[in-house]
């Protein structure tokens, strides 16, 4: 495979939340949760969330079903200073389904770059994904 064209479609839908999302006049931590329909081999809008927190998000999550999720966090600096950095996040867990990590690793690439974020970070357990855990992130230089 050359790289150049995604596993699974990314679809106008998805295009146009995404694009949305990157211009939204929010003031907290915001997410979109995308999966991948197997059959239709196509990326879709599996949840959005406003004013939700790292918690809520994992608790939605399930342990078996990677997703990739793009998210605006609100970051409060030591400063006071106040960031709303964007960030992707491909979630695939050890045990799922062989065909649907390769679908997903297929198509991470494409996704990232149509929305346009620099920050991509990936996770294996539920449990790695916390505030402190993304703060780590967020302060590497």
């Amino acid at each position: 495979m050359s790289g150049s064209r995604p596993m699974c479609d990314i679809t106008p839908q998805v295009k146009e939340t995404i694009k949305n999302f990157r211009f939204r006049k929010g003031d907290d931590t915001s997410a979109i949760i995308l999966k991948i329909d197997r059959k239709k081999q196509e990326i879709l809008v599996d949840e959005i969330f406003e004013g939700t927190s790292i918690e809520e998000l994992r608790e939605t999550l399930q342990e078996h079903q990677p997703r990739y999720i793009i998210l605006s966090y609100k970051q409060v600096h030591d400063d006071g200073r106040i960031s709303y950095p964007l960030v992707f996040i491909y979630y695939t867990p050890r045990d799922s389904h062989r065909e649907l990590q390769m679908m997903y690793a297929g198509s991470k690439t494409a996704l990232q770059t149509e929305a346009d974020i620099s920050r991509s970070y990936e996770i294996r357990e539920l449990d790695e994904l916390t505030q402190d855990w993304l703060h780590e992130k967020l302060n590497r230089k």
